[in-house]
């Protein structure tokens, strides 16, 4: 059985190998579907499986570090099984037995959740209009998804819809190759170019009543599934802004000329260069510390749900949601800076920290995550319960 220093182990290890090709797969494009089958023949992507059901049963705090690994080198590798994981907390949670069973069982075996989840031309994130309607036994389901990050590459996709128009906010668990499904690879974001995170189309795609669970039903009392989710959002961007860092450093050395004012012989030694990586690391173990401090209170209210400890969770991961955002900006950004004119050269794409970082930190408004712990710290408020915070 995989624990928690295999799991970190092995992810190490498959990061250094992904890194080395990162800049190339960014460049053309190239989807990283064999590193993902690498991942989930380790058995990486099956860590969060309960004990009950045969699986590792590994805490919030190893899958983040799992994600920031992945994340610090190749940022696409570690955004695509972010969806996964949330939603093998959702079927922990909300599905019956007998679809546990099934899909456990599936995803021990190396299978992968996607996600249709986010609207395009909707009032706002969380505006769903996809609908799964009466036929027969069970359900139709009809609707267009985008952002749909993991689903070209994933087995099974959990979709966000209506028991009918208005009903209440369902997941309908479709497999990939269902009739009626289709995934569309049409993702140009400038950053984060790799995840495919692009289209799904359902066109009245059968659904057995038994793949139809419960979603709005978790936020009727505490809860840490949006806390959690934010905190993998937040390792991405902590891995982004380490992966910027070591990048930038190592080009320092090996690449970059010095500044004829500084009186060095390497680029290195520069006291301004020396003093501007100093800045950054600062806000980059910043944005750590606070990552570990936020999958650790997760953990906390895992353990003792109560609306105290997840109201804690999500002021933590709030905490390092702002910093995380903040740090890979600054890294990503402050890299040329550090490095010279020479890393400009677009073949060399280092470009590419930058435009993942700002690509992501999109996903959630970091001025909302300030907000909330501008509330909490005025007026003890905790944040509203729903799957951002």
């Amino acid at each position: 059985m995989i624990g928690s220093d295999k799991a970190l182990r092995l992810t190490a290890e498959l990061a250094a190998a992904f890194a080395s090709t990162a800049a190339r797969r960014d460049a053309e494009r190239i989807l990283p579907a064999a590193e993902l089958d690498r991942l989930s023949e380790a058995g990486l992507l099956a860590i969060t499986v309960p004990a009950s059901h045969g699986g590792p049963d590994l805490s919030a705090s190893t899958v983040a570090e799992v994600i920031r690994l992945l994340a610090a080198a190749d940022p696409n590798i570690g955004q695509i099984p972010q969806s996964h994981f949330v939603y093998v907390r959702n079927l922990r949670r909300q599905g019956t037995p007998a679809l546990k069973d099934r899909l456990f069982a599936e995803l021990l075996a190396g299978k992968r959740f996607g996600n249709a989840q986010s609207e395009a031309g909707t009032k706002h994130v969380r505006d769903i209009r996809t609908t799964l309607r009466p036929h027969g036994s069970g359900w139709t389901l009809t609707g267009r998804k985008f952002y749909a990050t993991g689903a070209l590459l994933a087995d099974w996709i959990p979709v966000l819809a209506h028991l009918d128009v208005d009903g209440p906010l369902h997941v309908a668990w479709v497999e990939r190759t269902a009739a009626g499904v289709e995934v569309i690879d049409d993702w140009n974001g400038f950053g984060q170019r790799t995840t495919a995170s692009g289209s799904v189309v359902l066109n009245e795609v059968a659904v057995p009543a038994e793949f139809v669970t419960p979603y709005q039903v978790i936020f009727d009392g505490p809860q840490t599934y949006g806390s959690f989710a934010q905190l993998l959002h937040a390792a991405i961007d902590a891995g982004i802004a380490r992966g910027a860092v070591t990048e930038a450093a190592t080009f320092v050395r090996e690449k970059s000329r010095p500044y004829p004012d500084a009186g060095v012989d390497r680029a290195a030694d520069d006291p301004l260069v020396v003093h501007a990586f100093g800045e950054v690391e600062l806000a980059v173990r910043a944005a750590e510390a606070l990552l570990r401090e936020a999958a650790a209170a997760v953990d906390r209210a895992d353990a003792a749900l109560t609306a105290r400890s997840a109201g804690e969770a999500s002021l933590a991961v709030a905490a390092a949601r702002a910093a995380t955002t903040n740090a890979a900006l600054t890294a990503a950004g402050r890299l040329f800076e550090v490095a010279g004119t020479r890393s400009a050269a677009a073949n060399l794409g280092l470009d590419r920290h930058w435009r993942n970082a700002r690509t992501h930190t999109l996903h959630d408004p970091a001025a909302w995550k300030v907000q909330r712990l501008g509330q909490w710290a005025v007026d003890g408020v905790y944040p509203p319960n729903h799957g951002q915070l």
